[in-house]
């Protein structure tokens, strides 16, 4: 006699024959729909200069990157008193001010004229000072490295804390080419590759916390940041910026919806993205809708070096450049010289992303190939900048 199936296991093994007949994909208008909103991202920088870049929203299916806000008129509006432009830079859709001081006792917003004369403005907000950070501290466990950042406010003013950062690696190519290839020929480098370049990466997940359950305004070794044992941005020095952000209740739950509408999607299981508005308005067309959230607040920052050496020895730490291993060999015609096996030459190294690095000769000088590789495995500038940060050790 067969065994029978419990009612619940029975139910589950029906329900997981029905799903994928049941589900059906849904692209909302939105997804498709022709109008490009306004997106304000940046804040008003209370004592420093304040940067704010204009975008407008794409398709979601767009393959294109979205595009700047270019010729607005942009400038800081302080509450029955001065105003403060931020003129356009080089960066076309970035608009920067000079060095402000502003009140803190005053209320300030941002104020945009677009080139077709659609007028926004954010909500007049309060100024808050952004107390400093106390300590940028880094723990090494066996599954990696782990980075925290600690702050407190004695006043109990700030409550709702928002961080940023920035990272900064050196970068070493396992190459250093001793000939080139030019005019048809291969000759000794004339100017060498850079043996080390730096690469940099802004954060993109937000990092949000609240004391207000707490006794006191303080945050203690809050994780900001996860490297495993083997990133290669560890593998020779590394730097992080940690930035810190005071902010008010409606600007922290601004982010916190902001960050579970990026981190929660994916299953049946996940909440639903909510609404997401900010605080700033088109005055002129209550149809134009602006996505951003426009805050004053001072900032804080605190840099943070590790080396090699302090992490442990265990560690296998990679290079980034281990699809670059081994090089290639390109074998020659017939052996030069005499004659330069120039038809071999062109057909090898024509590309100029493909480049040899040191000859092979034979035990007399003969030389009867090149070991070579793309120039990404050579020159570290492809993946970074060969001009040294003012603030590297």
């Amino acid at each position: 006699m067969p065994r029978r199936l419990p009612v619940y296991s029975a139910l589950l093994w029906l329900l997981a024959l029905l799903l994928p007949s049941c589900i059906e994909p849904y692209t909302p208008d939105v997804v498709s729909s022709p109008r490009q909103f306004l997106v304000v991202d940046g804040f008003i920088n209370s004592q420093g200069i304040t940067t704010i870049t204009l975008q407008r929203t794409v398709d979601i299916a767009a393959k294109t990157p979205p595009p700047p806000e270019k010729g607005a008129a942009v400038s800081i509006e302080e509450e029955n008193g001065s105003r403060h432009t931020l003129p356009e830079g080089t960066v076309k859709g970035t608009y920067s001010s000079a060095q402000l001081t502003l009140n803190p006792q005053r209320n300030y917003r941002l104020r945009i004229l677009t080139a077709a004369g659609k007028e926004y403005a954010s909500e007049y907000v309060p100024v808050k000072t952004t107390p400093p950070i106390d300590a940028v501290t880094w723990q090494a466990a066996d599954k990696g490295l782990s980075i925290y950042v600690s702050s407190h406010d004695a006043s109990n003013q700030t409550q709702y804390y928002r961080w940023e950062y920035t990272e900064t690696w050196e970068i070493t190519s396992p190459y250093n080419p001793l000939v080139e290839y030019k005019n048809g020929r291969i000759q000794n480098i004339v100017t060498p590759f850079p043996t080390i370049c730096w690469s940099t990466n802004n954060s993109s997940a937000i990092a949000l916390a609240s004391t207000t359950r707490l006794t006191q305004d303080k945050v203690s070794n809050y994780l900001l940041r996860s490297l495993p044992s083997t990133a290669d941005r560890l593998r020779q020095r590394y730097s992080i910026l940690v930035k810190q952000h005071a902010q008010t209740a409606d600007e922290y739950m601004y982010w916190e919806i902001l960050r579970k509408n990026t981190e929660n999607i994916g299953t049946l299981f996940d909440p639903l993205p909510s609404q997401l508005t900010g605080n700033i308005r088109c005055l002129n067309d209550e149809s134009e809708l602006a996505l951003g959230f426009i805050s004053a607040h001072s900032v804080e920052q605190k840099r943070l070096f590790i080396t090699r050496n302090e992490l442990p020895t265990t560690w296998r730490i990679q290079s980034g450049y281990e699809s670059c291993l081994p090089a290639d060999t390109i074998f020659l015609d017939r052996p030069t010289p005499p004659p330069p096996a120039a038809a071999t030459l062109q057909a090898a190294f024509s590309n100029p992303n493909y480049l040899p690095i040191y000859a092979l000769e034979t035990p007399t000088g003969t030389v009867y190939g090149y070991i070579s590789k793309s120039r990404d495995c050579i020159d570290c500038r492809t993946r970074g900048t060969a001009v040294k940060p003012d603030f590297w050790p």
